[in-house]
């Protein structure tokens, strides 16, 4: 599933983000709960929830949490004075609150191909006949083989 968001395009066949053409670079952690909070986007998730399904209910601290939450903030351009995308509800959760449209993959479109990649056309041919020379280097260290370097 794609989900769209401002100039984002999260990907959670491939499990990539890109902002525009970019790819954004995301820990797995980060991903999986800025995924979990894309598809909970109608509710607030609260610690506990993101415990359990992102650290599948091992103890973890706060400063681990808030960790994860910045760094999933910083990847969608967000800070937590701003809180336009991923908003923090005091003593209650926290929730994903930017507009998100969901985008199925085209029945053409392979799983494989960035959303940047368009047909590229075929190359044309020149006029007229090319060679490249290329240079090489006897890494037998056989002197007799060294002719086949210089031919």
């Amino acid at each position: 599933m794609r989900y769209l968001f401002e100039e984002y395009a999260f990907d959670t066949d491939r499990r990539e983000l890109y902002r525009g053409a970019d790819l954004v670079s995301v820990a797995p952690q980060v991903f999986d709960l800025l995924d979990y909070l894309i598809r909970n986007g109608a509710r607030v998730v609260s610690k506990d929830d993101l415990i359990n399904t992102i650290w599948n209910g091992r103890i973890v601290s706060d400063g681990a949490l808030t960790t994860r939450l910045n760094a999933a903030r910083t990847a969608v351009g967000d800070s937590g004075e701003e809180q336009r995308l991923i908003k923090t509800l005091p003593r209650k959760g926290f929730r994903f609150v930017g507009t998100v449209r969901e985008a199925k993959r085209p029945a053409g479109e392979a799983v494989g191909d960035t959303p940047a990649e368009q047909p590229k056309p075929a190359l044309l041919l020149p006029d007229r006949p090319s060679i490249a020379v290329l240079p090489f280097e006897n890494m037998s260290g056989d002197p007799e083989q060294e002719y086949f370097a210089d031919g």
